[in-house]
């Protein structure tokens, strides 16, 4: 990035976004589709197997069967932990690899990973914050109470009783725990660029994306909105002509093969799904991490930092001993491998004002 640092409105950030993820299209697009192909993986692997299970469900191939079911059950176990990892670390990939190009730095798809990998236990703990506090809190809040009112017998729970007051309830908390998720959501949703680039905690983190998010969340909810629009668009312009196709094959017409278009027109739906996850995933890592420049600009005058170190007026602590992994410090100093890999967190160490001796000239005024 070669302007200079200012706070931005909605608009040049949405424009910074789109010029930053053309501009390293291939980097932040190999980041964002690990964690997405690794879902695919498994869902599809799943989704196979199942699929291929069901025609033969009256054979006499007992134990094949049993041996498939065993492993379906096997990768849906290992689907938790292999998504919940590789969520973790596109994140704190992508949020590594757009504050390195916000601030002029080169970025590759494996200094990225790298980075993360240093801190994934952290980062893991912070998605697992992050969800906890956006879905899984609603989620036990809303099953709880509905739990509560089958015990207590309210009007309209069973199936005979037409009364509106159970279906009425559940609509309206189902309501107002979602707006609550998408408060919470705006509150958190800066924590991954505020552990990358400061190294806190996750705890800190998720504090500290609270006071930052703090008059900008109207923006970011735009942001969000114009994301979801985007993705429905998109998914269904790169769906619905293969379904149109598929649909056209002349060897998958008739009641026959009924089921199997079905089934590839779910695979070719959730392909698509996935493959725009992927696009679109980059468009929030980067405008998130613009969003937390912008606000440590605006709060805390981050861009006058940025000057005086850019000017040799601040010197930085940094835990690395290349001088390639400091701001302010050409990256050519010992490689530009050594300035990729590291950390952003070695990039954005916390600034000390180093002030120039000055003479004591009392004696020579007396003079």
């Amino acid at each position: 990035m070669n302007e200079a640092l200012h706070p931005l409105r909605l608009g040049e950030i949405l424009d910074r976004t789109a010029q930053i993820f053309r501009s390293r299209f291939l980097v932040f697009m190999g980041i964002a589709t690990i964690p997405a192909g690794t879902m695919f993986v498994f869902l599809a692997a799943i989704f196979g197997l199942v699929a291929w299970i069901s025609p033969n469900a009256s054979s006499e191939l007992f134990s094949a069967h049993l041996a498939v079911w065993a492993f379906v059950i096997l990768l849906s176990i290992l689907l938790v932990p292999a998504s919940l990892g590789s969520t973790a670390l596109g994140e704190a990939a992508m949020c590594d690899a757009a504050a390195r190009v916000f601030l002029g730095h080169p970025i590759t798809i494996r200094g990225a990973y790298k980075a993360a990998w240093k801190r994934g236990w952290r980062y893991v703990g912070l998605l697992l914050l992050q969800g906890l506090a956006v879905m899984v809190g609603p989620a036990v809040v809303l099953v709880f109470a509905s739990v509560v009112m089958v015990v207590t017998k309210v009007s309209g729970y069973a199936t005979n009783d037409s009364s509106p007051l159970f279906g009425g309830i559940i609509f309206l908390l189902i309501v107002v725990l979602g707006v609550f998720a998408v408060w919470m959501l705006l509150r958190v949703c800066l924590a991954f660029a505020a552990s990358v680039v400061e190294g806190a905690t996750a705890w800190n983190a998720l504090k500290r994306s609270t006071r930052l998010s703090d008059g900008t969340r109207g923006r970011i909810l735009v942001l969000y909105i114009l994301g979801i629009l985007l993705n429905q668009i998109l998914t269904w312009v790169i769906a619905f002509p293969a379904i149109i196709v598929l649909a056209l094959i002349p060897s998958l017409q008739g009641q026959a093969h009924a089921q199997l278009l079905g089934i590839m027109t779910l695979f070719v739906t959730y392909g698509a799904m996935f493959g725009v996850r992927a696009l679109t995933k980059p468009v929030y890592g980067i405008a998130l991490t613009l969003f937390y420049f912008d606000q440590r600009i605006r709060k805390e005058g981050f861009d006058i930092e940025w000057m005086m170190q850019q000017a040799g007026m601040v010197a930085v602590h940094t835990a690395s001993s290349s001088p390639a992994a400091t701001i302010g410090e050409p990256a050519m100093a010992t490689s530009t491998e050594a300035a990729v890999q590291a950390p952003a967190v070695e990039i954005l160490q916390p600034m000390t004002l180093q002030t120039a001796a000055v003479p004591d000239i009392s004696e020579d005024s007396k003079g």
